[in-house]
């Protein structure tokens, strides 16, 4: 599903996050930025150890922050590793919206035009999937209405079920 907002357009799909093209990918991370399971499994398992040696280099940061790293072996060219949760590996709705709100911040800062984002806070973080969609969808939505270099957002979900959740959020926002 592709909808427009603003000079952009946000598409969700199913896929795996590591495999994207888009200029940066987001990581869902704690706030010390080491890559354990889930997405960040994924991506270092993909991209390599490089990638989480240069994040924990970076941190730690503020739950709700990001940092910006470089992609290794990925067909992204960057890795924006979104503090989510904290060592406690537990989220809140406030915390999603601030680590997405600073992923598209970092994306806009450094010129990117495509940024895609898996379900902060879903896994380990055990959010719910709808709840997630909700402030996600919302977040993206009102940034991309201001945004100048950022054209494309993508939520790449792992599962169909996932999809369905994502698609219906955005037809109720929009």
């Amino acid at each position: 599903m592709k909808i427009h907002v603003g000079h952009g357009e946000i598409l969700i799909l199913q896929g795996d996050i590591a495999d994207q093209q888009t200029d940066a990918i987001v990581n869902a991370a704690n706030n010390h930025l080491w890559m354990g399971a889930g997405v960040a499994g994924a991506i270092r398992r993909k991209g390599g150890s490089e990638i989480e040696r240069e994040a924990m280099a970076k941190g730690p940061i503020e739950i709700g922050q990001a940092v910006l790293t470089s992609a290794g072996a990925l067909n992204a060219k960057h890795v924006i590793h979104a503090a989510v949760m904290g060592q406690d590996l537990h989220t809140t709705a406030e915390f999603i919206k601030q680590a997405t709100h600073a992923s598209l911040t970092l994306a806009e800062h450094n010129k990117l035009s495509s940024i895609s984002f898996p379900a902060l806070g879903t896994g380990v973080g055990g959010f719910s999937m709808s709840h997630c969609a909700s402030v996600m969808i919302g977040a993206v939505i009102h940034f991309l209405l201001e945004a100048k270099h950022l054209t494309l957002v993508q939520f790449v979900l792992i599962d169909h079920e996932a999809v369905e959740v994502f698609e219906q959020e955005l037809k109720r926002q929009l």
